[in-house]
């Protein structure tokens, strides 16, 4: 079987997470969504993709079990700061305020959906000898 680019693999997923989100049924009177269920499916497909990502730039994927979010800004600390506060960002809106929470505010959400972009897009710049943005 052909391995994927973890990259491609991470945005495949914020795709998959816009097209869950669709089923919130937004509300434009209110600017909320009305699904809070779906909010959490799309917040933890957003997280996942950006895992996928980070574990490619990071490879903090050692021995058995899986790192904890503390493992991921350790060594987001060490190679690359901006990424870092990204990961933090995007673990309170995407994990949290989405995936556990389900928040119905459009514009957490909508934030959610902008820092799993960025979150990718530096990881793209990190990976080894990936060169793409």
């Amino acid at each position: 079987m052909e391995k994927k680019d973890p990259i491609e693999e991470a945005r495949r997923y914020v795709a998959n997470a816009k097209e869950v989100i669709k089923k919130a049924n937004y509300d434009p009177e209110v600017k909320i969504y009305t699904d809070s269920k779906y909010i959490k499916m799309a917040g933890n497909t957003l997280w996942n993709g950006c895992l996928i990502a980070l574990d490619a730039a990071l490879q903090v994927r050692n021995g058995k079990g899986r790192p904890s979010i503390e493992k991921y800004k350790e060594a987001a600390a060490c190679r690359d700061r901006k990424l870092l506060a990204s990961i933090v960002a995007g673990y309170d809106t995407m994990h949290l305020y989405m995936g556990y929470d389900g928040t119905k505010d459009k514009q957490v959400c909508d934030a959610g959906f902008d820092k799993a972009i960025a979150i990718i897009n530096r990881c793209a710049k990190l990976c080894p000898g990936n060169n793409q943005a």
